[in-house]
């Protein structure tokens, strides 16, 4: 990993890259929000009409997943939305480094959804009942579905931290390769041997027009769609942690 990887644009000494450049999407994202909201006009117009129609879809999804009163939760999940995929866009600009491609931002974001849906659930039916429905509905079955759905629930965490993680850092790899790869048969083409000429040159312009026409395209897709499944999932984690409530 570290022989295909490079050194970032900027660096703060003593202070990983994941947390800088989680910083640098936190002041991204402050930066749009304040010029978005900065004059608020009745018929929205520019950015404002832009950041509008994008809370719009998390509020469609949230009526959608959640219910009506889910909406009491579109900070949370627009929050970790467009921090997930702003900072999965990043990390296609040369030179800067993607926070989701390191494990300990994506296990940050999966432990803030795992301790809030829990919060909201015991929010809603009370600690005991929200512990009683984790027995299940038989009463002699309820040791064994309670250690079933510990684990359960604990999986769930692992899961959001670990895909997103995994996505963003293959991806990653794989584009280093590619783009290694591209810039050795450049040098071989470019060092004026006949071989190099022949085979160097053709392959590196390959390689540079699969990256442009299909590598990146696929990995702006998998930004946006690996934002979606971990909001999404957050959305149906809270959903079944009220579910009990509305429906005992």
């Amino acid at each position: 990993m570290e022989a295909i990887e490079h050194p970032p644009l900027f660096a703060i000494p003593g202070v990983p890259d994941h947390l800088t450049y989680t910083w640098l999407v936190m002041v991204i994202l402050i930066v749009v929000s304040a010029a978005a909201s900065r004059r608020l006009q009745l018929v929205p117009r520019g950015l404002q009409n832009f950041m509008e129609i994008v809370l719009e879809q998390f509020l469609s999804l949230l009526d959608d997943v959640v219910g009506h009163d889910g909406r009491r939760y579109l900070p949370l999940i627009a929050t970790l939305g467009l921090f997930i995929l702003t900072s999965n866009l990043l990390g296609l600009v040369p030179g800067l480094v993607a926070p989701t491609s390191n494990i300990n931002t994506t296990a940050a974001c999966a432990l803030i959804v795992f301790f809030t849906y829990h919060w909201i659930g015991i929010r809603k039916q009370g600690l005991g009942r929200y512990l009683k429905h984790l027995g299940g509905p038989v009463w002699w079955l309820a040791p064994l579905m309670l250690v079933v759905e510990i684990f359960s629930h604990l999986a769930r965490p692992l899961s959001l931290a670990l895909r997103l993680f995994g996505n963003m850092t293959g991806g990653h790899i794989l584009l280093a390769v590619i783009v290694s790869l591209t810039l050795g048969l450049a040098s071989w083409a470019a060092a004026g041997s006949l071989p190099g000429v022949l085979l160097g040159l053709p392959g590196s312009a390959l390689l540079v027009l699969f990256t442009a026409g299909f590598l990146l395209p696929l990995k702006i897709l998998v930004a946006f769609l690996q934002a979606f499944i971990f909001c999404m999932l957050s959305m149906l984690y809270i959903a079944g942690a009220i579910e009990e409530a509305e429906h005992p």
